[in-house]
């Protein structure tokens, strides 16, 4: 069925699926055709993926469920929506196979569910969703349904699912008392998810996220080493919810204290949470994953942030190498690189999420909210003006 059937056929019954993914049709052509943070000319470090996103490892695939509705005064249960769900499938969505994982946080005012068992375990088994602080129950009991539904689960075998699912708070913006997140929603995000370009900014669980008082949401990165440092890849996905204007930083350029104009936020202090989701198809064991994960802390100093007593900064990496490590019978003969060979990748790591963030600020566009409250985007044109100024513009 073409995408124009299938949209009639979903407006004639379910209007909310047939909105759904017209958004999901416009945000992939979208993802396409948006500048990006080196089109404006800001120079980053390292040498990206032909997508520059974490959908440079092969077999990851993204997908956003985008939620956007009503306008003016705040009704709870009513709107307006500015929310949305965020998925991302290790081994793409029809595989199984568990890979080797670790998480770190920086400052624990957040959530990330399963991590209790990654941590003890090593792996991460299914996908990993974001969405907002409200709505995290909800979209983890539709992983399970959605398991359920796939096959994944068999309860003749004890199989269970302890799913990972994050969050970042959106209530500046979206009505996020009124549970507007469903089930049909998560699943959107999990049937849809795809390789190639991700859609960045006011998409998926970023819908209606705040950075550095821009608007922010959905970033992605990637950095690919030289051949003599293996060749391997690193991703970087952030949904980003967090930080001042005045400690905004670009490429070393102070460009929040150059561009103070309109902040989001009156109050003082660090506001909001970021979550980071970092892939790598190099062979490592959970112990060095989560010494990328501690990576990725710089990565984000170096854009300015210094994690708030109010932020959520919480972190998760794994590997892709090592198919059916986690296969329950037999030895398994497992790959790793050595301790002393990390270092390349610690600085892809760093590398890729000080610009997945800028990316996601990049992307994202002015969004008005609850009661009106408008959060302006980061303006190109400034950016530009100010990266000149301090002669750090690439082009």
């Amino acid at each position: 069925m073409s995408d124009y059937l299938l949209l009639h056929f979903l407006f004639e019954s379910t209007p909310k699926a047939a909105l759904i993914l017209l958004f999901g049709l416009t945000l992939a052509t979208s993802a396409q055709s948006k500048p990006r943070a080196r089109d404006l000319g800001v120079p980053f470090d390292g040498t990206p993926g032909p997508n520059n996103a974490i959908t440079d490892v092969n077999g990851i695939e993204v997908g956003h469920t985008t939620l956007i509705s009503g306008s003016g005064k705040l009704v709870i249960g009513k709107g307006p929506v500015r929310t949305g769900v965020t998925a991302i499938h290790p081994r793409g969505k029809t595989s199984n196979d568990a890979v080797f994982a670790a998480w770190f946080t920086l400052n624990g005012n957040g959530e990330m569910t399963g991590t209790t068992w990654v941590e003890e375990s090593g792996f991460l088994n299914g996908p990993v969703l974001i969405t907002n602080t409200h709505s995290v129950g909800v979209v983890r009991d539709a992983v399970i349904a959605w398991e359920v539904k796939k096959g994944s689960l068999n309860p003749d075998d004890d199989t269970w699912s302890l799913p990972v699912v994050a969050e970042t708070w959106d209530g500046d913006l979206n009505d996020i008392d009124g549970f507007h997140v469903h089930p049909e929603d998560a699943w959107h995000a999990l049937d849809t998810a795809h390789s190639g370009p991700v859609e960045e900014g006011n998409v998926g669980g970023g819908t209606g996220m705040i950075c550095n008082d821009f608007k922010g949401g959905i970033g992605s990165s990637s950095r690919v080493l030289d051949a003599k440092e293996g060749g391997y890849t690193v991703g970087v996905l952030v949904q980003c919810n967090y930080g001042r204007r005045d400690q905004l930083r670009i490429a070393g350029v102070p460009v929040g204290r150059e561009i103070p104009d309109e902040p989001a936020h009156k109050k003082p202090g660090d506001i909001g949470s970021i979550i980071v989701i970092v892939a790598t198809d190099a062979p490592l064991i959970p112990t060095q994953l989560k010494r990328i994960a501690h990576r990725v802390t710089l990565g984000l100093g170096r854009d300015g942030s210094y994690s708030g007593d109010g932020s959520g900064d919480i972190f998760l990496a794994f590997s892709t190498a090592n198919p059916h490590a986690a296969d329950p019978k037999g030895i398994h003969q497992l790959s790793m690189i050595p301790n002393d060979s990390l270092n390349p990748l610690f600085i892809a790591t760093v590398q890729a999420t000080e610009e997945a963030v800028i990316n996601a600020m990049v992307a994202a566009e002015t969004m008005k909210g609850i009661n009106d409250k408008q959060v302006i985007a980061l303006p190109h044109d400034r950016l530009r003006e100010v990266l000149k100024k301090y002669n750090r513009l690439a082009k």
